[in-house]
């Protein structure tokens, strides 16, 4: 997100001015090189096969997976601008200065067409390009903005607040006229939905709600000409607390964790969810068509095992739409990369979920969020022709329980042999574990956490080029500052990665692995080599 301005100096907390600040950068269009909470991204791939150490390059990625540059026409095409209009945008200061091909060609990405979608968006509710052009220039710096330009955004807040108000007026007198009392169009079923967009009356066939895993493959789904509404699931249910708790709970619990790691305020994401819960089961009592798109990796199969057992409690059957490759792209690694296009050739492919299905991921959510990963382990090593992804994701999560030998994660050992190998930045780092990965599914900030919790304390594993401990992970600390860190493994690390010493018995561990808490009091372990889970190896 935008960068967080500087309290006070006097009272240590934020001025009315910097909250009003706070306030404008939260609401203008989304516009980072992080993913939201329940998002991945990975770094596009340098030409060659080489990758750049340069975290300016490698920060301007594309959602999915490792890619190769995107000519400027397919870039202008996907945000609806021109080519001239995208270059007018660069000449503003508006869009960073793309890196360039060894031939001189510049090189694009998912990047630039969110960022251009921004711009738009942006315009369309009332800013100018010269606000938007001095709001990005703060954005990027490491300081805070002038007094000067402080004042200004809050002004202009002042003024969204008025336009927010009028249109809020506007609109509820236009739902009184027209008779509709739904709080969204995009779950509208009174008719007024049909009329506002095509003009005529409502036909008797079936809304459609289409649900997939973030805004990247979301924002495609809506360029093609399937219509419907789109709903971003949005939880990195591999990450934190999935425990067997109540719905309500689960929820609260989950937006919690998030707002500790950097991702919001807890009510306000609390609220997401609940929004997001209730658009699918509202949906689905009032029998609309809804369709599932998810993929292989195993940040989507949680996400399907959650929709699926959440449909199951109100007697749905959504259609499912589930891949893990795609003709022409052998490297296929999510929908997020597929053309709008591309989307709608796997449309004639989907299928209603049966009996069987629903009543497998709901056994399987079940056990994803029991105190004891037993039964978890169990669907890990058994084929489920309902869910035939299902298995490997959930091999891939028990990896991030502590090995017997060494006490690391997957990830953690993927890390540490990525910067032995030379990758001495955190983005470099990034880039060569998720070329690890049979699946990726580890965003860059969720990956982040991980190394700065190798890097605490007197017996860490990593440290800074310089002997220090790492910071906290972004959206906790300053991307960029983190990003540029020079990293080297540790005496420590090194005997931990030889199977010398143990991660636990040497940082501790308090890690969640669905609904099952890993503490040093209380350590499971998966042997990746005979699929079977070990109970605390301590020495």
């Amino acid at each position: 997100m935008w960068r967080t301005f500087v309290a006070s100096q006097t009272t240590g907390r934020l001025s009315i001015l910097d909250q009003r600040v706070l306030q404008l950068r939260d609401r203008l269009p989304y516009i980072s090189i992080y993913e939201r909470p329940g998002e991945r991204r990975l770094p596009v791939s340098i030409a060659g096969g080489s990758v750049s150490a340069d975290p300016q390059l490698l920060s301007v990625s594309r959602y999915g997976s490792i890619v190769t540059a995107v000519r400027v026409g397919e870039v202008a095409e996907r945000a609806g601008v021109n080519v001239e209009t995208l270059r007018y945008y660069e000449r503003r200061g508006l869009l960073p200065t793309p890196a360039r091909t060894p031939s001189g060609h510049r090189r694009y990405d998912e990047e630039t067409v969110r960022f251009l979608g921004a711009i738009k968006e942006a315009q369309a509710v009332g800013f100018t390009l010269a606000e938007i052009a001095e709001y990005l220039r703060a954005a990027r710096r490491s300081t805070a903005p002038s007094e000067a330009l402080r004042v200004r955004m809050a002004a202009k807040i002042d003024q969204t607040d008025a336009r927010i108000a009028a249109l809020r007026r506007m609109r509820d007198e236009l739902a009184r006229v027209v008779g509709c009392a739904c709080t969204s169009l995009d779950h509208c079923t009174c008719g007024a939905a049909y009329l506002a967009r095509r003009g005529a009356a409502p036909t008797q066939g079936p809304a459609l709600l289409h649900i997939t895993n973030g805004e990247s493959a979301g924002n495609t789904l809506r360029q093609t000409t399937l219509g419907g509404a789109v709903l971003p699931w949005q939880d990195s249910l591999h990450e934190g607390p999935v425990p067997a708790q109540s719905r309500h709970e689960l929820l609260r619990t989950r937006a919690r964790f998030l707002a500790e790691c950097g991702w919001g305020r807890e009510q306000a994401l609390l609220s997401s969810f609940e929004r997001r819960d209730r658009q699918l089961l509202d949906a689905l009592r009032d029998d609309l068509q809804v369709v599932l798109w998810f993929e292989h990796d195993l940040y989507d199969q949680l996400q399907l095992l959650d929709v699926l057992a959440l449909a199951h409690t109100e007697a749905g059957a959504p259609d499912l739409i589930v891949v893990g490759s795609f003709p022409g792209r052998p490297s296929f690694a999510g929908l997020g990369e597929l053309t709008a296009s591309e989307l709608e050739t796997l449309w004639p492919s989907r299928g209603r979920a049966t009996p069987a299905v629903l009543e497998a991921a709901t056994s399987a959510w079940t056990a994803l969020r029991a105190p004891e990963p037993t039964t978890l382990a169990e669907w890990a090593t058994r084929d489920t022709a309902e869910l035939p992804f299902l298995a490997p994701a959930l091999r891939r999560m028990l990896e991030e329980l502590p090995a017997p030998a060494d006490g690391l994660s997957g990830t953690e050992r993927r890390a540490l042999h990525a910067v032995a190998a030379g990758a001495h930045s955190p983005p470099a780092a990034f880039v060569a574990v998720q070329r690890l990965e049979q699946a990726p599914f580890l965003g860059d900030a969720w990956f982040y956490r991980a190394l700065s919790a190798l890097g605490q304390g007197k017996t860490r594993l990593l440290e800074t080029g310089d002997g220090a401990p790492l910071p906290p992970p972004p959206p906790l600390s300053d991307s960029q500052h983190f990003a540029r860190l020079q990293l080297r493994l540790t005496a420590t690390g090194e005997h931990t990665l030889r199977g010398e010493a143990d991660r636990v018995e040497l940082l501790g561990i308090d890690r969640w692995i669905g609904g099952t808490h890993i503490t040093s009091e209380n350590t499971w372990r998966w042997d990746t080599t005979e699929l079977k889970l070990v109970r605390s190896s301590r020495r």
